[in-house]
């Protein structure tokens, strides 16, 4: 009976890490899967050893604020590993806890495999020098990374986005708005303002804000917003007041294909989603903002122009991208008209 431990720590890590469990369950009904994960984890058939939520930060504050929820989950997975030797550890993404778990668990003599490594090609390039050590095998989403972590060391294999699998809409359009209380002829515009609740802080009002100025100009725009089923409802206020003021949006919570696929134009917080958007072919706008001290340590170690993963495929700037101080409510609505 295979027998492996799993660790993700982000909504877009737990929906491959359902996924691949599924799929490793099909290969073999014995297999046992445990770990860190989240709900699409869990209902895979996986058994949670701690859930995720409130481990992914973004700022240096946010990191200290989760350290100690960190250190605890580390401990409960390593005294997991200990008590019931996994044949293969399996790390998603998220290398602020799992380079800690991969090192621990190397030491235990349990073969690494990291499913989506870090982007180290686009900043923190030392970060290969640490998986060159830990990882025992490297599983690469896109093409172009088979030879970065080639040339690096690191033994790897292209497996493919798991994402052209997993974007698949469950309604059309038209249904989708209806079940919404939308007008399925009007145009939509999408807002994806990320998963994490400091990146909602500090995007949601800048979009608030454009979407007023979009209603403005085009009377009949409605809106869709994405809610990552984690997020307390609080942090979506500023939305709750747009529809108090009549004009047409609705929170969905944990449809994104859907709401994207029933868009004519997505505004989307870097990250996961752009690729969603991209694999739905939709017109998209990136934004995004960190606070001044992260944002100067990530230039400081940033080896590209472009945050957008469209952009850095295409190594320019393809899908428009409004960062730190270029990211106003102007600026977006200027764009999402363009396309409207």
């Amino acid at each position: 009976m295979p027998n492996i431990l799993i660790s993700c720590g982000e909504p877009s890590g737990d929906l491959y890490a359902g996924a691949l469990t599924k799929e490793l369950r099909s290969l073999d009904p014995t297999a046992r899967v445990y770990g860190l994960g989240g709900d699409h984890l869990k209902k895979s058939g996986a058994e949670l050893v701690a859930h995720y939520e409130g481990l992914a930060a973004t700022g240096i504050s946010e990191a200290l604020a989760v350290l100690p929820r960190s250190i605890k989950i580390y401990r409960s997975m390593v005294a997991r590993a200990r008590a019931d030797r996994p044949d293969v550890f399996v790390a998603i993404d998220f290398p602020e806890i799992n380079f800690r778990l991969a090192a621990a668990l190397r030491k235990l003599g349990i073969p690494v495999v990291y499913y989506i490594g870090p982007q180290a090609w686009a900043w923190r390039r030392g970060r290969f020098e640490t998986m060159r050590r830990l990882v025992d095998l490297a599983l690469v989403i896109f093409p172009f990374e088979e030879a970065i972590y080639r040339e690096a060391g690191i033994p790897v294999e292209f497996v493919g986005h798991p994402l052209v699998e997993l974007s698949e809409p469950t309604e059309g359009r038209e249904s989708f708005l209806h079940s919404q209380g939308l007008n399925p002829t009007a145009p939509t515009v999408a807002l994806l303002p990320g998963s994490r609740p400091n990146e909602l802080r500090a995007i949601l009002p800048e979009l608030t804000g454009a979407a007023r100025l979009i209603r403005k100009q085009c009377a009949d725009v409605q809106f869709v917003v994405a809610r990552a089923p984690h997020l307390q409802h609080e942090l979506f206020e500023s939305i709750c007041a747009l529809q108090e003021t009549g004009i047409p949006v609705q929170i969905v919570e944990s449809r994104t294909d859907n709401v994207i696929a029933a868009a004519d134009v997505v505004v989307t917080a870097s990250g996961t989603a752009t690729v969603q958007t991209a694999i739905h072919q939709r017109p998209m706008v990136i934004v995004y903002r960190l606070s001044a001290v992260t944002y100067r340590l990530v230039k400081a170690f940033a080896h590209v122009d472009n945050a957008g993963m469209v952009n850095l495929i295409a190594g320019k700037e393809i899908v428009p991208e409004l960062l730190q101080e270029r990211f106003t409510a102007n600026a977006v609505a200027t764009e999402v008209i363009r396309f409207l």
